[in-house]
């Protein structure tokens, strides 16, 4: 026995099920239902950040770990709505097996480096060299703050107001200092080059007291510990070694936040040459010093013997014959003249 409400809802459904067969029939009907079912993805994507973002964040210490989390959340999430909406269009994806052998050798190329990337990104979230807002410092030189760290890349914020965006490929095998690494407190070292006439230990008492006169420097206080070893809180100076143009001396001192180290090193060196200029001691510069002794620059001379010029002139003359008259070799000057003189 059929109701008639059970009669008129099988009616409505086959109508539906008519219209929506019409519906597929439509050209971009299958676009259409993948548009549909990514859009409505991304807003159940954005429902689930937001519900999960702030657990995750307090249950993760690390804020990179944490965003990778939501991010994945996100993508995993479009990822399944996509599908859905392939599979209601009539994608089959029996079709991806054809050519597999093909197909895999194109994904592998063109897929490498983002896999790699993806992989070197997991070691980094693992190995955990540096966080999101540490002070790092990349081996050539570049220097800023840690902005994002994802799967594929690691963004830093740079001193000069730029972002670098790194591979994680590329960031794992760089040299990589972090500034921000449990402890901030940074030591620096500055040479200072003064010669050997100078006052060596006023020197290095003047050098010790210039890095005190900064206000970004460790003055004092408890040693710090670095490992098994702890070293001088305040400024030390040491004479290092003994060079060519005068004495070597080196100053470490520790900076208390790692964010304007030029800037402290520069105030550093200029309250080294005000102290150094007052005070007897020189800064040291490439130059040469030659120094004579007491002979250096006269010329010996023989009183007893005659000058050069005489020595010569006896030495060109020939001894005269056994008879007393003149060598054969002398010239007859008249004799010269008149041969000159007249011809034939």
């Amino acid at each position: 026995m059929v109701f008639p409400e059970g009669a008129a809802m099988a009616g409505v459904v086959s109508r539906l099920d008519g219209l929506v067969s019409r519906l597929a029939d439509l050209p971009g009907t299958g676009v259409l239902t993948v548009v549909a079912s990514v859009a409505l993805g991304v807003v159940v994507a954005n429902f689930l950040v937001r519900l999960i973002g702030r657990p995750v964040a307090r249950r993760v210490s690390r804020q990179s770990v944490a965003q990778t989390i939501v991010r994945g959340v996100r993508v995993g999430t479009i990822g399944a709505a996509l599908l859905v909406g392939l599979s209601a269009a009539g994608f089959q994806f029996e079709e991806l097996l054809v050519g597999t052998a093909v197909f895999s050798a194109v994904i592998g190329i063109v897929l490498a480096p983002l896999v790699g990337n993806f992989i070197n990104g997991v070691f980094i979230l693992a190995d955990q060299p540096f966080e999101i807002g540490d002070m790092i410092e990349l081996e050539d030189g570049t220097t800023g703050f840690v902005e994002d760290i994802t799967i594929r890349y690691t963004k830093i914020f740079t001193l000069d107001n730029t972002f670098l965006v790194v591979p994680n490929g590329t960031m794992r095998e760089r040299d990589v200092t972090n500034f921000s690494a449990e402890d901030e407190r940074t030591r620096r070292s500055i040479d200072v080059l003064v010669t050997y006439e100078s006052d060596i230990p006023e020197a290095r008492r003047l050098v010790e007291r210039a890095a005190r006169d900064c206000e970004a420097v460790i003055d004092g206080g408890p040693d710090i510990r670095i490992g098994v070893a702890r070293y001088m809180a305040g400024p030390d100076c040491r004479l290092h070694e003994f060079g060519d143009d005068g004495i070597l001396l080196r100053l470490r001192y520790w900076v208390k936040k790692p964010y304007k180290l030029a800037k402290v090193q520069s105030d550093v060196n200029t309250q080294i040459r005000q102290r150094l200029a007052d005070a007897d001691v020189e800064m040291a510069y490439p130059h040469r010093h030659l120094v004579f002794d007491d002979t250096s620059g006269v010329a010996r001379v023989d009183a007893g013997a005659g000058s050069p010029a005489d020595g010569d002139a006896a030495a060109g003359s020939e001894p005269p014959g056994a008879d007393g008259s003149e060598s054969s070799s002398a010239v007859d000057p008249g004799r010269d003249r008149g041969d000159l003189g007249t011809g034939g």
